[in-house]
Formats: C-alpha cells, structure tokens, sequence
C-alpha cells in the first residue's frame, strides 16, 4: 500500500554502481567523514549529553525524576538515554560508549532512510551526487555537539524532509515506509516543543503543493498522535514535572541574551550568512527538496530564536541544513548548465565533502577531542578517579562544564538534585537588603530551599566520597565573594561532615576534597 492519490515514482532501487575511473573522487569525498567520525568517537563527550546520561543513571538507581532530579527538560531525553543505557548494559558496553554508539545509530538511520528516499525524487546526477555525500558528512559534522537534542533531533528528521518533498511532489512511497519515518521524526522532535516549528512549516508546504488530497494523507496525523500520546504520558507518568520541576524552572531560569546578541554572535551570524541566501533561492522556485530543506531551516531558527541563547547546539541545525541546501543548490545548478553532468558528479562530491568539512571544522570546538587528555575536564577527571573511583561527588558549581564529562569519564556520579546551582545562582542575583551576605535560610524562595536541605542533609547523612567546588559562583560580589563551603558551612550538620574531607587538589578554578574516613 502507498500513500493515496499520488504519482508513480521509479523504485527505491540500488545505487549506480562506481564506475573505475570514478572511485577516487569518491574516496576523497569520503574522507572528512572518515576523519569526522574519528573526531565523534574520541573523548570528550558532549557536557550536556554528558549531564543527561548521569541523570539518567541516577534515575535508573532510584532516584526519583522530578522529585529527586530536578531538571526543566521534558522527559523523553530521559526515557531514551535510560532506554539505550539499558540496551547497551546488556551487551557490556559501558554507558558513554553506549551513547556514542546509539547516537551513531540514529545518524547511520536517517542517512540511510533519507538517501533511501531520495530515489525516485527529480534530482540531476550532480545534486544528487552532492546529497549522498552531504547527508551523512552532516551528521558527523556535528564535532563537539555530537549526541545534543539538536543533533538527534536533525538525523531522525532528515527521511522526514525527503519524504515532505516526496508528498509535495506527488510521488508515491511505501505506507510502511512513510509511517516508519514519520515515526521517527515525530519521536526526536518531540524532544523540545521549540522543534515543532519545523513540522509546522513543513506540513504547510505540502499543504499547499498537494491541496485536498493532503489532509488524507495520513503522515502528519500520524505524527500529530505520537505528540498527544507523549502530552499524555508526561501528565500521567511524570506528573511531578508539570507539577513541580517546570514551575520552579519557569520562576528561576531565564536568558538575559538580547535578540541582536543572539543573531549576531560569532556562531549564529555566519550560518545565516550561508543559510538565508540559499533559503531564497530555494524558496523563489519551490521544486523538490530544496524549498523543504529552507522551510526546515526557517523552522530551526525560530526554534533557536525562542530559546534566546544563541550556543552553538543551538545554531547547529541552522547551519547543517544551509550547509546541505547550498551543495544542493550548486549541483541543481550545474545539472542545468552543463552539457554532460553526469561526468563532474564524482568532482562535485569531492568538492562538496571539502565544503561541508571546512563548515564543520570552524567550530573551533571539533579540536576538544584532539586535546582531551590535557584539557581541564580530563584533568578533573583523572583526579576524580583518583578520589572517589566509581563514587558519589557532591559539585557546588554554576557550570555543567567541565564537571561534565569530566565525571562520567571518573565513573562516578553527582549528588546534586541539579545539574548544577542555578537555583542558588538565581536565587542571589541581587544583594540582600540587610546587608547580609548570604540569606537565612527560613527566608530562602522555595527554589535555594530545594538545593540548601538536599545538600545539607545529604552531606551530614550520607557524605560523598569527593567534593568538587567551584571558586568562581556566577554570583555578584556583595560586600565579598560569595563561597559555597562559607555558605552552606552555616548548617551545623554540613559543616561537621566538612572535618572530614581533605583537599587534594585545586586547579581550573575548583577546589577538590577526598573523603579521608569510611
């Protein structure tokens, strides 16, 4: 069964074959993925997936999800890093190799369902010799923010634009097929609601090319079922997250980025630079792939724009999809233009491999994983080992990185209910009326209450084998430097337990304590 009312297409056959004197430009197109893909399975970890992984850990080992574990992320980057520690547990592949390999799954899935699509779809030798290569190449590109719900979200959602080109074409496709891949991308986009910007535009472009026979088809309501199914779960499942974790993050954690910031730093300016004139050209002659893959992008900037941040993870989408959209463009072109097309197709690759690797290697943070070894967060690590090998820290810092990876390297795993202290950090943005420097604790915001009982108590009853403290706090100077061992040292129960740690290092602005009795 295909979906209804549409247009014949050649089969989802084999690719062409290689011909002899064509194989070493292809060999050189792939080579930055070669290289990429090194760079993807090298240490470090991307801090944020870092994070989620030791959250998901401590969830698997009792602790409650937004009770215990505090976090403003819906659950689903939960549920599927915990689903896939679980897999790759069983096979005795430890958990950041477990990631690694799970998101290398993703990746080679939407590459191999997008190039699959692909066939069938008006394209010239050129262009779509420059999309074989580009797909996948843009996945590993990622570097450094390899793993990141952006990330995911780009490799599960590149069928689905395929096949968004597919229906607005009219062609037709395996039902099985469309609904699978309408599964997976409705599942990654699901990881933040700023995402659905992306099917919005999309879908309305079909829309509009297939007119009524789009609302029979069965792709987005399909899509729109996985979204209800997942606002049910979170309100039956996880009823402390609308409850009492989301509220407490609305109230505490805000960006204080302004537009301007955010469309000019020195991440977001140059994709746009890239991406916004391939959009129009795209957009001025909607045909095939092109106008989706504008419309994806549009759809990803709004999705950064909401969030008011501007980091490179953010941004990704943005420039991976313009990045895409130029090489197709340029080969759409030169199929028009050239006598015989099909001859410089092998070139074209080479050449769009080139560009696609140039783009990826000016994030400057793709070289994390050639200097991990003597970076900061290795050095954490490797102290950390030292400490409290496959144990308990308690982290009072205002950042995730570089605790992040840096524990999960050490095995171990935080005590914290955070990721870290942004809800002591949003609690002391202004200085006390009273001329205090730290605030008593019967007037502390429900928020610094969470923290100062779940470390208090946690430190007299069940001390972590090493702490990691950070001198810097994020927080104003007022009158002097606010400290956290000064500032949770007021509780008799934490400062008793504090006798018992002894410094052992301090480096990269933390200060390191182990554990010195039983």
């Amino acid at each position: 069964m295909s979906l209804p009312d549409q247009h014949p297409a050649p089969a989802l056959g084999p690719s062409p074959v290689v011909s002899g004197s064509a194989w070493p430009f292809w060999a050189i197109a792939a080579l930055p993925g070669v290289a990429f893909l090194a760079i993807v399975l090298s240490p470090p970890l991307n801090h944020d997936v870092a994070a989620v992984l030791d959250f998901s850990m401590r969830w698997r080992n009792g602790e409650a999800l937004y009770r215990d574990l505090i976090d403003m992320n819906p659950p689903l980057v939960f549920l599927l890093t915990r689903g896939a520690m679980a897999f790759w547990t069983a096979l005795g592949v430890g958990p950041v190799d477990g990631v690694l390999l799970s998101v290398l799954a993703v990746c080679a899935l939407g590459a191999g369902l997008a190039l699959r699509l692909l066939r069938g779809l008006p394209q010239g030798p050129v262009a779509m010799a420059g999309l074989a290569v580009g797909i996948p190449l843009i996945l590993l590109a990622a570097g450094y923010d390899f793993g990141q719900r952006e990330h995911l979200m780009l490799a599960a959602t590149l069928p689905y634009l395929v096949l968004a080109a597919r229906r607005a074409e009219g062609l037709r496709t395996p039902l099985p097929l469309a609904l699978g891949v309408a599964l997976l991308a409705a599942v990654f986009l699901a990881l933040k609601p700023h995402f659905l910007a992306i099917p919005a535009l999309v879908e309305l472009y079909v829309l509009c090319r297939a007119g009524r026979r789009g609302f029979r088809d069965p792709v987005p309501w399909a899509m729109a079922a996985i979204w209800a199914a997942y606002l049910a779960l979170i309100h039956l499942a996880f009823p402390d997250y609308e409850g009492f974790a989301l509220p407490l993050a609305l109230e505490n954690y805000h960006s204080t980025a302004t537009l301007g910031a955010v469309l000019l730093n020195e991440r977001m300016a140059p994709a746009l630079l890239v991406f916004l004139p391939a959009a129009g050209l795209a957009l001025l002659r909607p045909r095939g792939l092109a106008p989706v893959l504008a419309l994806a992008g549009l759809g990803a900037l709004a999705a950064a724009l909401l969030q008011m941040r501007g980091w490179s993870y953010h941004v990704m989408p943005v420039k991976l999809l313009g990045a895409l959209l130029a090489v197709l463009l340029a080969g759409r072109w030169l199929d028009a233009n050239l006598p015989s097309p099909a001859g410089i197709s092998p070139r074209f690759a080479a050449l769009a491999a080139g560009f696609l690797a140039l783009l990826g290697l000016l994030n400057a943070e793709t070289w994390r994983a050639v200097s991990f070894r003597n970076s900061w967060p290795g050095a954490i690590a490797a102290e950390i080992r030292q400490d409290a090998p496959g144990g308990r820290v308690l982290v009072l810092s205002p950042d995730i990185h570089p605790v992040f990876p840096a524990l999960n390297y050490a095995k171990a795993l935080s005590t914290l209910p955070t990721l870290n202290n942004w809800l002591v950090q949003a609690a002391n943005q202004d200085c006390l009326p009273d001329g205090a420097r730290y605030r008593d604790p019967a007037g502390m915001g429900p928020g610094e209450r969470l923290i100062w009982d779940s470390v208090t108590q946690g430190m007299a009853r069940s001390p972590p084998q090493a702490l990691m403290v950070a001198r810097h706090t994020a927080i104003p100077y007022c009158g002097r430097d606010f400290d956290y061992l000064e500032y949770y040292g007021r509780d008799p129960g934490f400062a008793t337990a504090l006798r018992r740690y002894r410094q052992t290092a301090d480096f990269a602005g933390y200060r390191i304590f182990r554990r010195e009795d039983p």
